[in-house]
């Protein structure tokens, strides 16, 4: 009573639109039942039902699993029976009470499955596009946001004129290293990120800060970006501080930190005020591909070099 080939179809839907769900399986049961051993279906958060495991009774525990299972990442493995009431755990089984008297037991595998994560990289700079290569090897759906919508291998790139081609939720770092770096900043922080990062040294991110609170942009957002962006593992080269960056986005993603913040938007982010500011030579310690996404010019950051102070 399913059709696998409707429900890997379904799935690969959900998995591109970075929705999550749940393969449900039914592995047991004792008739008298609606369902049979191997029947599935793809249970989405939401609550909807795409195939076949057994009819309304069943339904409610069903779908209160599958929005448990997808919060924690967590298969479960649950019996739906008339000889309990309400909900206890046997061993390692979650048992269900049956809510009307068919007189029959149905046991399920729950499988969630987590929708990928989307990293999105700002700037052009060797940083960033060693995590344009880095990240996608470790389960990030990477885009960059630059002057073309376009693929490159692993990486989606996105002009910055379409940014709400971007999920919110996203995982964001500006590895701009004195190229625009107050307007990327800007931007970033109008994505409705789950966590932004910024690759520069405390003292000058500190100054970009004060720039953009005095401009008029919340400060709880401003001072939730991460600056120095990494984890601290003295890393000297690109290479080394893109994987310091992965290093630790992988460990938000792993233990639940890096939530989406608190700070709600109810208006745009105000537009900072710039200065022109003169072309940084192609031989600069930044160096990189030329710049990337169109948006207006960045003060010039004084004394401060364009890759730390």
């Amino acid at each position: 009573m399913h059709d696998y080939p409707k429900l890997l179809k379904r799935a690969a839907d959900c998995h591109s639109r970075g929705e999550a769900f749940a393969m449900v399986t039914v592995i047991r049961t004792l008739s008298p039942t609606s369902t049979k051993i191997g029947d599935k279906a793809l249970v989405t958060a939401d609550g909807m039902i795409h195939g076949w495991i057994g009819g309304g009774c069943a339904q409610p525990a069903v779908i209160s699993t599958v929005r448990r299972s997808i919060a924690d990442g967590q298969p479960r493995h649950i019996r739906i029976t008339p000889e309990k009431s309400g909900q206890q755990v046997i061993e390692d089984i979650v048992e269900f009470g049956m809510p009307c008297h068919s007189g029959g037991t149905i046991e399920l595998f729950v499988d969630p499955v987590a929708p990928q994560q989307e990293l999105v990289v700002l700037g052009d700079s060797p940083v960033a596009d060693a995590l344009l290569r880095i990240a996608p090897n470790v389960g990030f759906r990477v885009t960059w946001l630059a002057d073309a919508d376009a693929a490159e291998g692993d990486v989606r790139i996105v002009s910055p004129a379409r940014n709400e081609a971007i999920r919110p939720g996203a995982y964001v770092v500006v590895a701009t290293q004195g190229r625009q770096d107050l307007p990327l900043l800007q931007l970033a922080l109008g994505l409705n990120a789950r966590h932004v990062a910024f690759v520069a040294s405390r003292r000058k991110a500190q100054v970009l800060k004060e720039t953009l609170i005095e401009a008029g942009i919340d400060r709880r957002m401003v001072d939730a970006i991460e600056a120095p962006a990494g984890a601290p593992i003295d890393a000297q080269t690109p290479e080394e501080i893109a994987l310091s960056i992965v290093y630790s986005l992988v460990a938000k993603r792993r233990d639940g930190t890096g939530a989406v913040r608190s700070v709600e938007r109810t208006a745009p982010v105000p537009t900072v005020a710039a200065e022109p500011q003169a072309v940084m030579p192609a031989a600069s310690c930044c160096g990189g591909k030329a710049a990337a996404a169109a948006v207006a010019p960045a003060p010039a950051a004084g004394k401060h070099s364009c890759c730390s102070e």
